[in-house]
């Protein structure tokens, strides 16, 4: 990942990351000449500059009656996503408050890629409850070995027990908090897991992407089914 990539994902707006970057690799300037530098007009080139004046990435001092700009060291970053973080802190409590109020009964949420699919899995970790999965052909420990490992871990440390129901022929890795049955089925590239009130699938193709589902009668009638497999099935 390079540099204007991982600006952009903390929030930088294209011209802040062209005059932070200008600033950074030229040391102290005016603000015309960092328009120059940046390639971009004036007035956007102002506008960038107050913005990370504001963000404390960016100074100036007054020489005569003109401002000359410079960045912060690059560590400044570290302490302003500190700051970021300790704002959001501050504001959790209202929000789960609002979230919880505002849910409706029957929300479905979309997740795509590698990231989306860790958001999934870490969400059955936070709802503390038993998950129970089909489908599953050892995608998650193929695709992302070490957020396997970690998922396990967490597992663990919150009592989170996990049935799965899996193809005949298959060879799963024990992790001590799953307990496996083996069903007569064709191989999938989409996996099931009911836990609590929710429902999340997962499509394991080259850019996986899954949804989860909120409703709690969506969840029963599918833990009943797997209920149902699952007395059927045999044991590994």
């Amino acid at each position: 990942m390079n540099v204007e990539k991982v600006l952009e994902n903390l929030g930088f707006s294209p011209n802040e990351i062209k005059v932070y970057l200008t600033l950074n690799d030229h040391g102290s300037a005016k603000a015309g000449k960092v328009s120059k530098l940046a390639k971009i007009d004036r007035s956007s080139c102002y506008n960038s500059l107050k913005g990370l004046t504001e963000k404390g990435l960016v100074s100036y001092v007054m020489i005569g009656k003109v401002k000359w700009f410079q960045a912060a060291g690059p560590r400044r970053l570290l302490d302003y996503l500190k700051e970021q973080e300790s704002d959001v802190q501050e504001i959790l409590p209202e929000l789960h408050m609002r979230h919880k109020a505002a849910k409706v009964e029957g929300q479905v949420r979309l997740f795509k890629g590698i990231k989306g699919i860790k958001s999934i899995l870490l969400d059955i970790i936070r709802t503390g409850q038993d998950n129970y999965v089909f489908g599953s052909e050892g995608q998650l420990s193929e695709r992302i070995p070490e957020f396997a490992a970690q998922l396990g871990r967490l597992k663990k440390e919150n009592n989170l027990k996990t049935k799965m129901l899996i193809r005949k022929g298959r060879k799963e890795l024990d992790d001590k908090t799953t307990e496996y049955k083996y069903l007569p089925v064709e191989a999938s590239t989409t996996v099931t897991n009911i836990y609590g009130r929710k429902i999340a699938i997962l499509v394991w193709t080259d850019e996986p992407e899954g949804i989860i589902i909120e409703n709690e009668s969506a969840a029963k009638a599918y833990k009943s089914y797997f209920d149902f497999m699952w007395k059927h099935a045999r044991k590994v």
